[in-house]
């Protein structure tokens, strides 16, 4: 039944996204652009660090060490506020994780796992980087019409490098 209620959001959310995106272009370059490179480009570091399921999602940030055990090295960046990879309806996504209203290193988003939102504690803005590109769903941010900034996911040798 939960997953009914989920599926039954997911279609009213995309429905009102693709309204709202048809009459004003949504601006998701309002983070700043920073490196972002994160190599997971064969079967092994996809297998333990990738996204499977529709709606699965991992955080990378280097200053954090998130995850923990994730191989850091000299060519790996994670963006202006760290990187959510998300497994959304086309396969693997990414975005920036800086709420674009802040537009801060210091205010990053959290992920809502029950309705796949991505949310700002601070401006209380809620994202879609499920189905809407990481488009706003509600508060300021669609007064401001800023989305998330999104990142480049490429196929590689069994695996994907998210890259801008």
């Amino acid at each position: 039944m939960r997953l009914y209620k989920t599926f039954a959001a997911m279609i009213a959310l995309l429905a009102m996204l693709t309204t709202a995106s048809s009459c004003d272009k949504i601006d998701n370059k309002s983070v700043p652009s920073f490196m972002v490179r994160i190599d997971l480009g064969n079967y092994a570091l996809w297998g333990t660090y990738g996204v499977f399921g529709m709606g699965d999602y991992r955080i990378f940030n280097r200053e954090k060490l998130l995850p923990s055990n994730f191989p850091y090295n000299v060519n790996t960046y994670t963006g202006y506020g760290g990187v959510l990879l998300m497994m959304g309806m086309e396969g693997p996504m990414a975005y920036d994780l800086a709420c674009p209203v802040e537009a801060s290193q210091n205010v990053v988003l959290s992920i809502n796992p029950e309705y796949y939102e991505a949310v700002c504690s601070k401006c209380g803005s809620r994202f879609n980087p499920l189905m809407g590109a990481g488009g706003p769903i509600s508060g300021v941010a669609i007064t401001n019409k800023v989305g998330m900034r999104t990142y480049h996911v490429y196929p590689s040798n069994g695996g994907y490098i998210i890259a801008n």
